[in-house]
């Protein structure tokens, strides 16, 4: 039987896609010859699920045959662009050469829903750069039983959290990509839980500490971030973000946990800080803890409310004091982002903090914000002497929230889709 060229490479492009899927990823940019093993990549090569990689739609890339590293060349563009590749939900070993022989690069990668991998990877005219990092890549799908109950913008502006794939955005002034190498690899994993201020925020300018906190991290470890806009502990349960979490997660591992912005606005008999949310606080705990993994406790980051004294008035009634009775009596760390944030806002003033969040909003973070309350969240792990510690990138250094960075040297560009729409939750 005859088999029709068109079906002819339907079948090969599977076979190459589940080939991939059991083995590295090694793709070579530029219009010229890969290397043997290598998948070359040029600008024409837009991504589609049969394929199983290629450059996001209006990537607007320019790709050569000279000046890379190797035969294959180089691809850049003046503007981000993004490149996908297909690969099943796991963590995932991402290596990266940067720069050409033809012009100066300046490149910040972020990771599927903006998460912060590397910042500004400059390379001079001829000169070239290596780095890695570790994507965590996830579906809706529980092993155990069912999946996620995705709200609709899950499906939507925040698919690329959720998809068959690993989307890597290319950002600064002239990105510049040589090669890529995408691996599957076994390593701790850092879960993340919570509400719209720990979420990976998809469009600009809104942004969350869980989001950049993957910049502090080395090699060695993956962050996967479960959390999401308008979420409480409950929430949470019946959409069966926890189910997921433990579906996945494995003895050494860690929880990071912080509600309470719409907990607090939950109402019913009995229903309170010191009884529901500790209560449900506490099964998250044991939850973890039986499948062999290290929960941690954060209250919830504060909201800019000030008082004519200039000090920020406390929004969150009790119930930051009850995620530290939670801790004291289940002996849990805690990483107080609620005093450390007060701290913060205060340093900077009623006027001046307004440079943490999203013009308008006093509870969602801009880029800034949330990149400055991640370094919180990063002392916090240095000061429980967490295990994780060990796998910080090298060079981070201590970080005082009544000494923030200078916004002037702060040098995070933006991703290129944003939105005047309010993340759900406050």
């Amino acid at each position: 039987m005859k088999v029709k060229p068109h079906l002819t490479w339907i079948i090969f492009s599977m076979s190459v896609v589940a080939a991939q899927a059991q083995s590295h990823m090694r793709f070579e940019f530029g219009t010229g010859t890969a290397s043997p093993g290598r998948v070359a990549v040029r600008s024409t090569d837009i991504y589609r699920k049969e394929k199983g990689y290629g450059f996001e739609p209006s990537a607007g890339v320019t790709c050569s045959a000279v000046g890379g590293k190797t035969a294959a060349g180089f691809c850049s563009s003046d503007r981000p662009f993004y490149f996908s590749a297909a690969v099943p939900e796991g963590n995932y070993k991402v290596t990266i050469t940067f720069g050409n022989k033809i012009d100066a690069s300046v490149t910040t990668v972020k990771a599927e829903l903006r998460r912060l991998m590397l910042e500004r990877i400059e390379t001079r005219k001829g000169k070239f750069a290596t780095a890695s990092f570790i994507v965590n890549v996830r579906t809706p799908a529980i092993s155990a039983d069912g999946e996620v109950k995705l709200k609709d913008r899950e499906k939507t502006t925040e698919w690329w959290e959720w998809d068959e794939k690993l989307t890597l955005e290319f950002n600064n002034s002239r990105p510049s990509i040589d090669s890529i190498d995408i691996e599957p690899v076994n390593v701790p994993t850092i879960f993340l839980l919570g509400d719209s201020t720990v979420c990976d925020q998809p469009l600009e300018p809104y942004a969350s500490w869980g989001q950049m906190l993957t910049r502090f991290f080395g090699g060695g470890v993956a962050i996967a971030n479960h959390a999401e806009s308008g979420e409480s502990l409950r929430s949470s349960l019946g959409a069966k973000r926890l189910d997921k979490v433990l579906s996945l997660i494995k003895p050494g591992d860690y929880l990071l946990i912080q509600y309470a912005h719409n907990d607090e606005k939950e109402k019913g008999p009995g229903v309170g800080a010191f009884t529901t949310f500790k209560s449900d606080l506490k099964f998250f705990v044991e939850s973890a803890r039986k499948k062999g993994a290290y929960p941690v406790l954060i209250p919830p980051v504060q909201r800019r409310t000030f008082d004519a004294n200039g000090k920020i008035t406390n929004s969150h009634g009790d119930y930051p004091e009850a995620v530290r009775q939670a801790a004291r009596e289940e002996n849990v760390p805690l990483i107080d982002l609620n005093a450390m944030s007060k701290v913060l806002y205060e340093t900077l003033g009623k006027d001046g903090s307004g440079i943490l969040f999203k013009q308008g909003d006093g509870t969602h973070h801009d880029n800034y914000g949330a990149y400055e309350l991640a370094k919180c969240i990063v002392e916090g792990i240095k000061t429980n002497e967490l295990d994780i510690a060990k796998y910080l990138a090298k060079g981070v250094p201590a970080f005082d929230p009544a000494h923030p960075d200078p916004i002037d040297k702060f040098d995070v560009p933006a991703s290129p889709i944003s939105t005047d729409v309010k993340p759900p939750g406050n």
